[in-house]
């Protein structure tokens, strides 16, 4: 779902990159509109600030994408091929993926209509909380509360410490990570009677403490998360509660928001969210029976990071944990220095060592042994300043370049088994 802010650049960026290896036929854009922004506690229509004959607008919200699913059709023609489910995510988050398969296998066997995938929250952490509400009526839905309204409710409700921690040293309140698995057929019929309408809400952010005054215009808004307040008693809404670490690491902040970040709080940035992909995959590998050097502290753009083996793979190889421990055996080892590139489904890592760097690729016919020790100067990552003009955006936000001293690669793309021995 785009705007009008982001639509030209996204089918630029779409197209420069031929749809990332899709077809284009994949790839549906569904731009919502902008309504009118109100720029005081009077809803006095705010001027555009570029031309005063105009009205200020802004995006209605992410709730918008229901409507415009409805409104679209493409929910019927993927019926009508087949799909079963429908997953929500935000564009931010890298690590959702690999959270995602546990989380489908949930929904199929709870049944769920809904599932919102969280993440263990501190008490009074800023983010949203699943709850089931209930009713002075005995009526009750499970939905987020977002965490500026979790603790007034909470206190309003007969909990007079709010939310507070319980002796898991958690909020009994799941994070609420904004990730959403919805069945298909029930969604289609409950669209069919709201047409995708998600209750509005206005959220002004006020100057000061008088609350007479906005930093900025406001509008009227809808979150994706309030579908589930359309639903009937009936519907069944669950969640799944990951570990942050395979589940939850946005990248939302700039390099200089990000540096201002204080020290032992997530800096959700470009750095932090390349990072907390490769602490993933070497804790699932270690999972797996591989010896993984633990990681050191380093410094880019202000933000004190861990870094972790550089090891990525695709999905083809190891989707879910299970196939990635079928693919290791014997005793493996990676140094913390050390980089490895996965690309093939047949490709199998047996008592290797690997101090270096390590870059495998195969087909889906070809089935690839590694094994043995592999050591090279490998990947260095060299600091960049993000001030540095010279340097290309997308090397500044990320905090380093990798400069390629030596490595070991292997392309087996005709059918047949081969062994990678160095």
């Amino acid at each position: 779902m785009t705007s009008d802010d982001t639509h030209t650049r996204i089918l630029q960026l779409l197209e420069s990159k031929n749809y990332f290896g899709m077809k284009q036929s994949q790839v549906t854009l569904l731009k919502q509109e902008k309504v009118a922004c109100l720029d005081d506690n009077d809803a006095r229509l705010a001027q555009d600030p570029q031309n005063k004959y105009r009205i200020q607008t802004k995006p209605h919200g992410h709730g918008d994408v229901h409507s415009l699913l409805y409104s679209s059709g493409i929910l019927d023609i993927w019926h009508a091929g087949g799909i079963k489910w429908v997953l929500f995510f935000q564009d931010t988050n890298g690590l959702l993926f690999k959270a995602i398969p546990a989380s489908l296998g949930v929904s199929s066997i709870r049944q769920f209509h809904v599932n919102s995938l969280a993440v263990p929250r501190r008490a009074k952490e800023a983010m949203g909380g699943i709850t089931r509400l209930t009713h002075a009526d005995g009526r009750s839905m499970v939905i987020n509360v977002e965490y500026n309204q979790l603790d007034p409710l909470l206190r309003s409700s007969g909990y007079p410490d709010g939310d507070a921690n319980c002796e898991t040293g958690y909020s009994p309140f799941p994070g609420n990570i904004n990730q959403l698995i919805l069945e298909l057929d029930p969604y289609i019929e409950e669209l069919r009677k709201t047409g995708g309408a998600i209750k509005e809400f206005i959220n002004p952010k006020y100057k000061d403490a008088s609350r007479t005054s906005f930093k900025s215009s406001t509008r009227l808004e809808c979150m994706m998360q309030d579908y589930p307040k359309t639903l009937p008693p009936t519907a069944r809404v669950g969640f799944t509660v990951m570990d942050k670490w395979l589940a939850y690491a946005p990248v939302k902040n700039n390099p200089e928001d990000a540096a201002k970040v204080p020290k032992g709080n997530p800096y959700h940035s470009a750095t932090s969210g390349e990072m907390a992909i490769y602490r993933a995959n070497s804790l699932i590998l270690r999972e797996a029976g591989v010896k993984v050097d633990d990681p050191v502290i380093q410094v880019f753009n202000g933000q004190e990071v861990e870094v972790w083996p550089r090891i990525v793979w695709k999905p083809k190889w190891g989707l879910i944990f299970s196939h990635v421990k079928k693919k290791v055996s014997g005793s493996c080892s990676i140094t913390q220095k050390s980089s490895m590139v996965i690309d093939g489904n047949g490709i199998f890592i047996h008592s290797l060592s690997l101090d270096g760097t390590l870059l495998v690729k195969s087909s889906d016919e070809a089935e690839v042994k590694v094994e043995g020790k592999v050591q090279n100067k490998g990947w260095a990552m060299e600091k960049v300043d993000y001030k540095d003009t010279s340097v290309p955006e997308e090397i500044r936000i990320r905090g380093f370049r990798i400069n390629k001293l030596e490595q070991l690669e292997a392309t087996h793309n005709e059918p047949g088994k081969f062994s990678l021995k160095p």
